[in-house]
């Protein structure tokens, strides 16, 4: 008893044609469903129609875990300036914010987060020095800037 290759030549164990994958398969602990808005604008940061997408046990390459996580994009910040005392609520327009977890200007975060849609969240500015700041969305998919995003005014 033993393997072969198809030639008849015995493998050993050392020898097993296999080699270790660049992208290894996770094994899904529990079900996972994706949820959709039942249409346009009906103002939920998520939908009620769930489907399901990988049952507990299914092998899934990292790679294809990775891309359900879409990085978030910033299109506009309203108002991009405000006081140095901070307080100011900025509503930020973009895409894949729902996987917003927080808000910061410059080093600092932003208070009171609210994640309206995945196109819309308001956020207050927290106190700054004058100036411009980066705007940096801490995201479960990667961190995203805009670059002197907010400028904090006398």
């Amino acid at each position: 008893m033993g393997l072969y290759r198809e030639n008849g030549q015995r493998i050993t164990k050392a020898a097993f044609p296999a080699v270790a994958l660049s992208d290894p398969p996770k094994r899904i602990t529990e079900n996972v469903y994706q949820t959709e808005p039942y249409g346009r604008g009906d103002g939920r940061p998520e939908g009620s129609r769930r489907h399901l997408i990988y049952e507990a046990g299914d092998l899934v390459p990292q790679s294809v875990i990775d891309r359900l996580f879409t990085p978030a994009t910033i299109a506009t910040l309203a108002p991009a300036t405000g006081p140095a005392a901070g307080g100011t609520i900025v509503v930020i327009t973009g895409t894949a914010l729902d996987g917003v977890s927080a808000v910061n200007f410059g080093a600092t975060a932003g208070t009171e987060l609210n994640v309206v849609s995945a196109t819309e969240l308001r956020v207050k500015t927290p106190a700054g020095t004058v100036g411009a700041v980066n705007v940096v969305l801490v995201d479960d998919a990667g961190s995203v800037t805009k670059t002197s995003g907010f400028t904090y005014t006398a």
